[in-house]
Order: C-alpha cells, then sequence, then structure tokens
C-alpha cells in the first residue's frame, strides 16, 4: 500500500480500525501499520484510538490537480502552461529545473512531500506530508537577469497578496525572502520562504523557477524539528486553516497576476506594498557576512530591492548579498 492512499483515507479526520483500512486498501493490517509509521516518521500527527482505530486530529486536504483549478478565475486558466500534483519529489524546484527548455511559461508544480525541499544558502526546508504548500513556478521572461533584480521582494509581495484574497492577515516580510508572522512588534514565527534560481543568457531571454514553502499547520514536533521559530496559517486563521487546494489556487493566481505586472514595471509596481510589509524599517539589526559583522537600524529597501540600514553615524548603506544574513538586534 502506498502513503498517499493511506492519508488519503484518513483525510476525513475520522477513525478508521486496521482491520477496515486493510480490507479498503486490499493489503494486511501489518502493511498498514508499517505505512502509519512511516507516516508518522515524516511529521503526520496519525493518532491511535484504541478499538476506534486510527485518526487524525483534523481532517486534512489532498491537493488535486482539478480542485486547485476549480477555485481559479476562469479568465486565468488558459495562463497556466502545466499544472501538477505530485505524492513526492526531491523538491518541487529540481522537478522543474529537470523540465529545461519544454517546460511552458507558468508551468506549475506542487507536491505534498518533499526529501530534500530547500530553501535559502541550500538549507532544508521541512516538507512533513499533507500539511503544508509546496509550490514551484516557471516564469520565462524575454529581458535579462538586470531587469529581475527585485525579484524575490515582490514574490513576497504576491504571497501576501494571496493571503489577504483569503481573508488572511497578520503576516509580514523579511527582507529579502521570508515570510513572518507578526507578534507585539515582534516577529512570532516563519510563515513561509522563497526560493529564485534563474537560468539563461544575462543579456535574455532567462527564466526564474520560483519555489514557495508555505506552512499551513505544524505540529508541536514539528515545530520543535524545525529548529528555529515557526508559524502556520492555522495560528493566523483561528485555529483552522484555509482549504489547502484553496490556498494553492490563490498562490497561482496571484503568482500569474504579480509576476505579469512585475514583468511589465519591475520592483517599481510592489515597493509601496513592500514597505507596507517591511518588517526591518526602524528595527535594531545585526548583519553579518563572511568579511564583516556590524549593527545598523533599518531603513527600507532602495529601487533595485537592496536593503538599506542607517549607520551609527547617521550614513546610509546599501546591503545586496545573499551571503549576509540580517537578524534582528
Amino acid at each position: 500500500m502506498q502513503p498517499a492512499r493511506l492519508l488519503a483515507l484518513l483525510a476525513a479526520g475520522e477513525p478508521l480500525s486496521g482491520a477496515t483500512l486493510a480490507a479498503q486498501s486490499g493489503v494486511t493490517r501489518a502493511a498498514i501499520w508499517k505505512q502509519i509509521e512511516l507516516l508518522r516518521a515524516r511529521g503526520v500527527p496519525i493518532e491511535a484510538r484504541g478499538a476506534a482505530g486510527y485518526c487524525l486530529p483534523w481532517p486534512l486536504q489532498m491537493l488535486d490537480a482539478a480542485h486547485i483549478r476549480a477555485h481559479m478565475p476562469e479568465a486565468l486558466l488558459p495562463s497556466v502552461g502545466a499544472l501538477e500534483v505530485h505524492w513526492e519529489l526531491d523538491s518541487t524546484s529540481t522537478e522543474l529545473q529537470r523540465r529545461g527548455a519544454a517546460a511552458a511559461d507558468f508551468s506549475m508544480v506542487l507536491a505534498e512531500t518533499q526529501h530534500a525541499g530547500r530553501g535559502r544558502r541550500g538549507r532544508q526546508w521541512l516538507s512533513p506530508p499533507g500539511l503544508n504548500i509546496y509550490l514551484s513556478c516557471l516564469k520565462r521572461f524575454e529581458a535579462g537577469f538586470a531587469a529581475l533584480t527585485g525579484l524575490s521582494l515582490a514574490v513576497g509581495v504576491i504571497v501576501l497578496r494571496a493571503l489577504e484574497s483569503l481573508g488572511i492577515d497578520g503576516a509580514g516580510l523579511k527582507w529579502p525572502n521570508d515570510v513572518l508572522v507578526v507578534g507585539h512588534g515582534q516577529p512570532a514565527g516563519k510563515l513561509g520562504g522563497i526560493l529564485i534560481e534563474l537560468s539563461g543568457e544575462y543579456q535574455g531571454p532567462c527564466a526564474a523557477i520560483i519555489g514557495i514553502g508555505l506552512n499551513l499547520r505544524l505540529t508541536p514536533a514539528l515545530c520543535e524539528q524545525a529548529g528555529q521559530s515557526v508559524a502556520d496559517l492555522a495560528g493566523l486563521a483561528g485555529g483552522t486553516p484555509p482549504n489547502r487546494n484553496q490556498v494553492a489556487a490563490a498562490v497561482i493566481v496571484a503568482l500569474i497576476e504579480g509576476l505579469g505586472e512585475f514583468e511589465r514595471a519591475g520592483f517599481a509596481a510592489f515597493s509601496a506594498d513592500y514597505a507596507r510589509h517591511d518588517l526591518l524599517r526602524d528595527q535594531p539589526l545585526h548583519l553579518s557576512g563572511a568579511l564583516e559583522t556590524f549593527h545598523a537600524v533599518g531603513a527600507g529597501v532602495d529601487a533595485r530591492g537592496a536593503l538599506r540600514v542607517r549607520l551609527a553615524d547617521g550614513s546610509l548603506r546599501q546591503v545586496d548579498s545573499a551571503d549576509v544574513t540580517v537578524r534582528r538586534a
């Protein structure tokens, strides 16, 4: 039995006995137990409720391409080059990279789980099955790399636009590519991350693979495993996150609309929204890189999307290296 099939049977949140699961799947109860343990090891909180059987603590929705399309405006459907949902990939971005030139513009790849999901500077992205959103989008540009400055910041704004369309607020942006939940004036946890990988010609044309990871629901065990403060949409939505297919659709719609806007006008079209959500502005910061470490105060971003900071002597400095780590002091 495949773990995807077992998780789909448990998705409704109702208890099912091992015997019932075995009968519905055509396998032995021992095989069911083995798959239960594999899913638990990947972070799925399957509970054992005695004679009642196995149960998730809450219902979840399995991702489905048809359901995602059903949540999208019909007028935008022709813009989607491809829409694929996989049970497991090494990473959605790597899958798009394998397609190369054969991948159509606005190809979208999602996975229920990843075993090599990655974030900024090669960090691993926690990817438990069935709980969150792992999505990558391929966007082709006629212009070259220089025209894409500020793209990661624009995508952060795009993600927040998607959340706002779902009626969810309370998140902000940390330069250059983190989506955080804010609590009492302080970042309370990482809600999502963005990773952009470019290919093509410096003068153009080129392509961007935009990877987005978004936490919908995390268990206490997963929060501890993350090794940093994290947050989820469930917390922002009063305990119950929106339907996963609806969230995926909202992100895809926002990407299609927002990346078209970026192609026409660049980061300038997003600068006001970014400033509204900027969590580093006017905050004391600690910046560290390979060559130096220093303290400064956030002063927004410039027209290219570089971080501006104010030094102790009052002078402004631009920071645009992806190798610099920025933390609130």
